[in-house]
Order: C-alpha cells, then sequence, then structure tokens
C-alpha cells in the first residue's frame, strides 16, 4: 500500500492523516542545482560537495494557504542516461520546478 494510503472504512483522526498531500519534481539538467536547491529548502543548508543524483526523495511538513500540508519532493537525475525515467516523473507529478543554469544556456533546453 502506498505511504499515507488507508484502507476503505478506517478512521483518521490525527492531523498527519487530514493533511493535503503535494507531489513536486524537480526537473533541470545536470549539474545546475536541483539537489542544492531541494537541500536548501529541506535543511536550511547548503551543500558544499556535488554528489550526482539518480533520484532522490524527500518529505517534508508544510504550511500552505495556513493549512498543514506533506509535500514530496522528487529529486531527479539531469543526466542524459536517465530520460527514459522523465515520463513517470511527469505523471507522477503535481508541481514542477524547472531549474537551469545562468551560466550555460544549454541547460535551459
Amino acid at each position: 500500500m502506498e505511504s499515507g494510503a488507508r484502507p476503505i472504512g478506517s478512521s483518521c483522526s490525527s492531523p498527519a492523516a487530514l493533511s493535503r498531500e503535494y507531489k513536486l519534481v524537480m526537473l533541470g539538467a545536470g549539474g545546475v542545482g536541483k539537489s542544492a536547491m531541494t537541500m536548501q529548502f529541506i535543511s536550511h543548508r547548503f551543500p558544499e560537495d556535488h554528489d550526482p543524483t539518480i533520484e532522490d526523495a524527500y518529505k517534508i511538513r508544510i504550511r500552505i494557504d495556513d493549512e498543514p500540508a506533506n509535500l514530496d519532493i522528487l529529486d531527479t537525475a539531469g543526466q542524459a542516461e536517465f530520460t527514459a525515467m522523465r515520463d513517470q516523473y511527469m505523471r507522477a507529478g503535481e508541481g514542477f520546478i524547472i531549474c537551469y543554469s545562468i551560466t550555460d544556456r544549454r541547460s535551459f533546453h
């Protein structure tokens, strides 16, 4: 069963169970800073070293419109060899952040 899914007829009384869930996907070329932006948002720190990402997923509790919400962030690979996974990310996401480098015009395409 997926995280957060409940069997039909079960009761949900905890605030976390009643929260809205959003799925956000980070997209962009390799090395443009998708992971750095994600880590800055999640942990309020900037990673000093770069470790190329294949796929990382994060969960964070936030407030949207003054209501508690669960935000699932999928930090995707930007390397060309992982483009086959892109269709899956597009189907799963509800929101997308497209990252690119202002010093590399090709990263915007």
